[in-house]
């Protein structure tokens, strides 16, 4: 199960006492005295729902899944070649080492089919880099798995596996789930296959500092590592979410689960069967919550919306006319309650469609109409609104700094580092590094970034500052 890229250690205090259903009941001998009648009033509120006819009928639509995954390591000469290679002979020539090929990696994690020929949703990272994904029925039939598409901004993948008459679930509406209900999720924790686990929905369109824009469903429905890609029922038997994050210190379960939305799922879901990639609006723009103290400073009534802190210069945002200090209170005339939720509904506005945004500026209301433009394949959007973009030569996902972090890091410019892999993980840059400058020359976007990479050929020196730590770091770019 993926973590939340906030991976601050928790500490709790944890009171187990006796409870009976209703509160703490302490028992005293009983006497020659008249029988104890129960009364109403000991009876509790709610009754505990039976889970079991659900699990019986939607149980073997969730699947279990085995990924493979080849790992090169580190070089170690051409000791594992095959003899009648043609390179073979080279590499032994001249003692030039060739890489090593490391026992395959295995991952495991869940899915449920939604369509009886065989179409499974899952969470992206599960099938992430895979080489073979099998996936293996509740009647312990196993098939070789097609990956149709993944989408790493919301963690959706789609399979496909050479199937008829396949059990289904029923796909519910998120919209619609509401705090304080019941749900259960059905997958494979630890590897063990088709485990049921139950609790209550805690709290909607939470969002997470983990690098995406998703409105996640909290719950604390008990999920751990291989429950990743499960579904989330409500207690009509429909999936209103996929099982993809927990908030944990430990790796394991400590109260605090988080699904993607299923109106969300499909609507990714949609666009990678039809196109293979997700296409998603974008407007340019830096925002943050609207807590009191910002809607009284602004002359808001109540709190809400999204605060916009600044404008891309040239965005959709800039050429619609909107300004740092604007609210925007909604869209389309759907209410804005929380940043994440404007974040959300412009990723999925097709590029070239032209919105209404209902904003506040300066105690007033208006309109503006914007062209939504299109977000770029690597895009993807942060907390607060801000983005992070890709650059493939180096293997880093990264940002430009808001004005507020330039400000506390005392810095004019520089990048945050949100992701790493590639040549960039191997020289030992870290998310949350600084890029400051490539070879000596300061950048201040991404753009910046991206041409300098591309002028400076395979060896580049970035400069980096790691809390209050500068130093330059040579990668070999590929």
């Amino acid at each position: 199960m993926k973590q939340s890229l906030l991976n601050k250690s928790l500490i709790a205090t944890a009171v187990f006492v006796a409870l009976g259903f209703g509160g703490y009941r302490a028992y005293q001998p009983v006497h020659a005295q008249a029988p104890v009648v129960a009364t109403t009033a000991a009876r509790p509120l709610v009754a505990l729902p039976d889970f079991s006819g659900l699990v019986e009928r939607y149980g073997p639509a969730v699947v279990n899944i085995s990924v493979t995954q080849n790992v090169k390591t580190a070089y170690n000469g051409a000791k594992n070649l095959d003899p009648n290679d043609p390179a073979f002979e080279f590499f032994r020539h001249f003692g030039l080492p060739m890489p090593e090929q490391a026992p395959p990696s295995r991952g495991q994690g869940s899915g449920f089919i939604i369509s009886a020929d065989g179409v499974i949703l899952t969470n992206a990272h599960v099938v992430a880099n895979a080489a073979e994904v099998t996936v293996r029925l509740t009647d312990r039939r196993e098939f070789t798995a097609k990956v149709l598409g993944t989408d790493p901004q919301t963690d959706v993948a789609v399979l496909k596996i050479d199937a008829k008459d396949l059990p289904t679930v029923r796909l519910g509406d998120s919209d619609k789930v509401r705090v304080g209900e019941w749900a259960v999720a059905i997958g494979s924790p630890f590897g063990f296959e088709n485990t049921v686990t139950s609790g209550i929905v805690s709290a909607k369109s939470r969002s997470l500092p983990d690098g995406t824009y998703v409105p996640f469903i909290q719950t604390d429905v008990a999920v751990n590592p291989g429950n990743s890609g499960g579904p989330l029922f409500n207690l009509n038997g429909e999936v209103i979410g996929i099982n993809s994050q927990i908030y944990s210190s430990t790796g394991g379960y400590q109260g605090l689960s988080f699904a993607i939305p299923i109106d969300m799922v499909v609507k990714v879901k949609d666009q990678l069967v039809a196109h293979g990639k997700v296409s998603r609006g974008r407007m340019g723009v830096t925002i943050q919550e609207v807590n009191q103290s910002l809607a009284q400073s602004f002359g808001l009534k109540q709190t809400g919306g999204a605060l916009i802190s600044s404008v891309e210069p040239g965005s959709p945002a800039a050429k619609a006319g909107l300004k740092d200090g604007d609210v925007i209170l909604s869209l389309d005339g759907q209410d804005i309650s929380r940043s994440i939720d404007l974040s959300a509904r412009v990723a999925e506005l097709r590029p070239g469609t032209t919105a209404t945004l209902g904003i506040w500026r300066k105690g007033a209301a208006q309109d503006i109409r914007i062209s939504v433009g299109e977000a770029k394949p690597e895009t993807v959007a942060g907390k607060g609104g801000s983005s992070a973009e890709e650059t493939g030569k180096l293997g880093l996902a990264v940002r430009s700094l808001n004005p507020q972090e330039q400000q506390q890091a005392k810095l004019d410019g520089g990048l945050l580092v949100e992701e790493v892999s590639g040549a960039a993980a191997k020289a030992g840059i870290q998310p949350g590094d600084l890029v400051l400058a490539v070879n000596g020359t300061p950048v201040r976007n991404v753009e910046e970034l991206r041409n300098l990479t591309s002028k400076h050929g395979k060896s580049i020196a970035l400069l980096i500052q790691r809390e209050q730590a500068r130093l330059f770091v040579p990668i070999k770019a590929g």
